[in-house]
């Protein structure tokens, strides 16, 4: 057995994260099959999906963040204005970068994650279904992965 000595350092390092993004990216296309067809095509990038509303004044009323990757529609962020709840403004988010992402990306599925009190009942009426919970993350919090077909 060879013994060998290493230095373990703890800091933000942007030049290095990024040499061990393509290092892993590597290894993990070299892994898998799946991922190994996906190089060089439109689908192993992340392609940013922005879908905005404003209200009559032209202020922000609401707003959906994501990324398409592979055949995959992730919502980072969803969110709209208290004033404007209610009135089905998120549902029209969600369901335009749904459209952008199956229609335009050839996605086949989204995915979002959600805290208990932010949006899981909304989700699951937009047909989405609970794939992951994670309780006390972060402490006195439940998170809930949500995942849909996009047919």
């Amino acid at each position: 057995m060879v013994c060998r000595m290493f230095r373990i350092e703890a800091e933000v390092d942007k030049e290095r994260r990024d040499l061990l993004r393509t290092r892993l990216r590597d290894t993990n296309t070299a892994a898998s099959p799946a991922l190994r067809a996906m190089r060089n095509t439109p689908h192993e990038r992340h392609n940013p999906v922005h879908v905005w509303a404003s209200d009559d004044t032209g202020e922000l009323a609401g707003g959906l963040v994501g990324h398409t990757w592979t055949t995959w529609l992730h919502v980072t962020y969803l969110w709209v204005d208290e004033r404007h709840r209610g009135a089905g403004l998120g549902s029209r988010l969600l369901a335009r970068a749904e459209r952008i992402a199956r229609d335009q990306r050839d996605c086949r599925g989204s995915r979002v994650e959600t805290w208990d009190f932010q949006a899981p009942g909304f989700y699951r009426k937009r047909g989405y279904e609970v794939v992951c919970v994670i309780p006390d993350y972060p402490p006195g919090i439940t998170e809930y992965t949500l995942t849909k077909r996009l047919s």
